[in-house]
């Protein structure tokens, strides 16, 4: 089944909220009807450790970190999908940003 649509959910921290719902809206995300610049937000505390490897933006590798977060919901057209991840990974402070994808049936 193809999709039209998707939902995007990315959790980004606070400081960059701003940043990624712009590169959201500028690569095509977030228009819905006669509306642009759609999401929704939600504030909460992240949690994650990074490995022997990593390279944390906030904290350091091995150590437990919580840092305010946003999770930030848009819809998306499923074939602009690709250029608005880019987007996402373009702005995001994360070595690995936490981004979830769903398909919508409307």
């Amino acid at each position: 089944m193809d999709f039209k649509f998707v939902k995007i959910v990315v959790f980004v921290p606070a400081t960059h909220a701003d940043k990624v719902r712009e590169a959201l809206a500028e690569s095509g995300a977030g228009h819905i009807g006669n509306y642009d610049c759609c999401s929704f937000s939600v504030k909460g505390i992240g949690r994650f450790r990074g490995l022997e490897d990593s390279r944390p933006f906030i904290g350091k590798a091995g150590k437990i970190e919580e840092v305010e977060e946003e999770r930030i919901e848009t819809i998306c057209p499923s074939e602009k999908l690709d250029e608005v991840l880019a987007a996402i990974k373009k702005v995001h402070p994360y070595e690995e940003p936490a981004i979830d994808i769903y398909p919508l049936l409307n």
